[in-house]
């Protein structure tokens, strides 16, 4: 059951992300275009129709009204484009991530705050 269950998560990602690849592909129709951005956005973003803290119907928008979304969006796409879209979705979700680059990444924004700040001091003390 749990199995299943993480299989069902993984293909509700992968297929999120395919039809945000499929949302900018010229080959998608823009009423197709407009109805997945709703969906993805949805999907991706923190406010939900019903608030997770309610028990039980509070996750029910999540497990009901996103993959009925996606459903709705992929019938409205080409099915040779929804197959590209999620080959390319596969490809990126095995892409091989580097918590190192992440460090370094966030040391190096935090060095150029820094510099911004001294800057900033030092001309505000002239």
């Amino acid at each position: 059951m749990m199995d299943r269950l993480k299989r069902w998560a993984t293909a509700l990602k992968r297929d999120t992300l395919a039809l945000y690849l499929a949302a900018r592909d010229p080959r998608t129709p823009w009423y197709a275009k407009a109805f997945a951005a709703m969906v993805v956005a949805y999907a991706l973003s923190p406010v939900d129709m019903i608030p997770d803290f309610i028990p039980v119907i509070g996750y029910l928008d999540d497990i009901l009204l996103v993959p009925l979304g996606l459903w709705i969006a992929m019938s409205l796409i080409p099915a040779d484009v929804i197959e590209d879209c999620r080959n390319r979705a596969a490809e990126l979700s095995q892409r091989p991530t580097s918590r190192a680059a992440a460090v370094a990444v966030v040391l190096i924004w935090i060095a150029f705050a820094a510099l911004i700040g001294w800057m900033a001091y030092k001309e505000i003390t002239r």
